[in-house]
């Protein structure tokens, strides 16, 4: 869950404040009810995604503006990715427990950015790649300090980032479904059900089942507001959110499905959800992808 003013950073951000992330305390990977094992191989996602990425920034024009990512240009979303990248492989090859230690990496002149994507690019593969999945290694999510980690956080960044590239490009490949289910499991169980140890989840009786047809993965989800003080900025905080529960715990107001692929872009901001079938509340369906967008802003 992102909050603002410093207490925690957009999770794909390269974290030039850090707040409250020492302090998050939400579920880990693999804790939520009613998904089947899904193996997927971070490391290798993570270099495909990348590289499909280039590949649309190769043949992008940079100054064109990027549809689903309101405000930005090609030229900014290489950027972004480069940075991300950057700020990881830092983390990984120092290693770094401190994030603020991490150097800042300079934006260069157009021509360039392609060239620095993909050094940055190839720097975190190395580094990640270098040591086991089960290392330890800083990350913003407490229950996960772990190269593992970082390697399934960054496919599913360069997974959207290449969507957001072909969009711009006007060609789009297919998804894996696989790697599409694990980031259904992500968002959900890290980004959005990630609460900070000092905030209280209050359910507000809405209730929904969520359903990708590749595999059977289902989530149950718990609407209701997040509240709770900072300790770091005495900030306070007020926020509709959902929480993550077998989904054999509900009667949901709302049962959303479709393919994984469809699900995942479509929770990300990605996609409509006209390849989604909805039964039940649909204002749910808005009211979960409203809070999604305010936790990976």
């Amino acid at each position: 869950m992102r909050m603002a003013g410093g207490d925690l950073c957009a999770p794909c951000a390269p974290a030039a404040t850090v707040g409250e992330r020492g302090s998050w305390a939400g579920r880990g990977a693999g804790d939520t009810i009613n998904v089947p094992a899904i193996m997927v191989d971070h490391l290798a996602a993570l270099a495909n995604e990348s590289q499909r990425f280039a590949d649309a920034a190769t043949v992008a024009d940079l100054s064109k503006a990027i549809p689903s990512c309101p405000g930005w240009t090609m030229a900014d979303l290489v950027w972004h990715l480069a940075e991300v990248q950057h700020f990881w492989a830092s983390i990984v090859e120092g290693p770094l427990m401190q994030p603020e230690l991490v150097p800042d990496l300079t934006r260069p002149e157009p021509s360039l950015l392609r060239g620095l994507a993909n050094e940055q690019s190839a720097r975190l593969h190395r580094a990640l790649n270098g040591q086991p999945a089960e290392a330890s290694c800083w990350t913003w999510f407490e229950p996960d300090q772990t190269i593992g980690w970082v390697r399934r956080r960054q496919a599913h960044e360069a997974l959207i980032h290449r969507i957001d590239a072909e969009l711009c490009v006007g060609r789009l490949t297919p998804v894996d479904p696989a790697l599409a289910a694990d980031g259904i499991d992500e968002i959900l169980n890290v980004q959005i059900d990630g609460f900070p140890s000092w905030s209280t989840f209050t359910p507000d009786g809405n209730s929904a089942i969520i359903t990708e047809t590749d595999h059977g993965g289902t989530w149950g989800l718990m609407f209701g507001r997040l509240t709770g003080t900072s300790p770091n900025t005495r900030a306070q905080y007020d926020l509709d959110s959902v929480q993550v529960v077998g989904a054999d715990e509900l009667d949901p107001k709302m049962r959303l499905s479709g393919r994984a692929a469809d699900l995942d872009l479509w929770i990300w901001g990605r996609a409509t959800t006209g390849a989604l079938e909805i039964k039940g509340e649909a204002g749910l369906a808005s009211r979960l992808r409203s809070i999604a967008a305010e936790s990976t802003n």
